[in-house]
């Protein structure tokens, strides 16, 4: 992601969230140097992600599918790329928050290996209030094999062919 894509980004993520972030929330996490990554079939943009770097963590702040693009397995491709840049930088953990609303982004997580850490009351903005943010974490396999698992290779020695 880059400054030239905010704007196709935000039109995304006003699509797909009643408390969708601001352009000033995309352009801070470009600023800060968090990992982005955008999605796009010709020029249409499918998805991004936007996640921070910690201390032996990588902390996934955003992950958007445009709505009328869902259930089609980018969501997932996202999700991968997401762990493939964990694995890369040899963080052993993800954290994420989802809306505890948010049935179809839980099952996704959990799909993928995310178990449930804990609650944070009230951290969203809602229609009428606020809503719970359900901490989801996953542990990053660093070994060498489960990267490429991860490509469809059965064996390491493949790879390297």
């Amino acid at each position: 992601m880059t400054v030239s894509d905010i704007g196709a980004v935000l039109a995304l993520e006003v699509q797909a969230y009643s408390h969708p972030w601001s352009q000033g929330n995309f352009i801070d996490s470009l600023a800060a140097g968090h990992l982005t990554e955008v999605v796009t079939m010709g020029e249409t943009l499918i998805g991004y992600f936007v996640a921070m770097v910690g201390f032996e963590e990588l902390h996934l702040l955003n992950l958007t599918v445009a709505p009328a693009l869902q259930g089609q397995g980018h969501g997932t491709d996202l999700l991968e790329a997401v762990l493939a840049q964990a694995w890369a930088r040899r963080l052993p953990t993800v954290w994420l928050e989802v809306r505890a609303s948010n049935e179809r982004a839980r099952a996704l997580y959990a799909r993928r290996g995310f178990d449930e850490a804990g609650l944070r009351r009230g951290y969203y903005p809602a229609v009428r209030g606020r809503e719970d943010a359900v901490v989801m974490r996953r542990v990053v396999d660093l070994g060498p094999a489960a990267q490429f698992a991860s490509m469809g290779v059965a064996r390491v020695t493949d790879a390297m062919e």
